[in-house]
């Protein structure tokens, strides 16, 4: 699984990169069928922010400089596993 994702029944995060640094995003991974996870983010401290998913951190995101994070920085990606074969 691409950045280091581990097949689990709790939601993950993963960084979604792109060329223009602006566009990045956070991705939260659920299992398919699971009711998609309340996303929070608190100031942990100073430029560090932590992406909760159904109140469990699921990415720390520390920056020197820019915007703090908001719920629509965070794309809730929806796991479907396939069968196995």
């Amino acid at each position: 699984m691409p950045m280091g994702l581990r097949a689990s029944a709790r939601p993950q995060g993963a960084l979604i990169s792109a060329r223009n640094e602006n566009e990045e995003r956070i991705a939260v991974v659920y299992e398919h069928g699971d009711t998609p996870p309340e996303i929070t983010i608190t100031q942990t401290a100073g430029n560090i922010q932590t992406i909760l998913a159904n109140g469990i951190a699921v990415a720390i995101v520390a920056c020197a400089a820019g915007p703090s994070l908001s719920v629509k920085d965070v794309v809730l990606v929806e796991r479907f596993a396939g069968a196995a074969g």
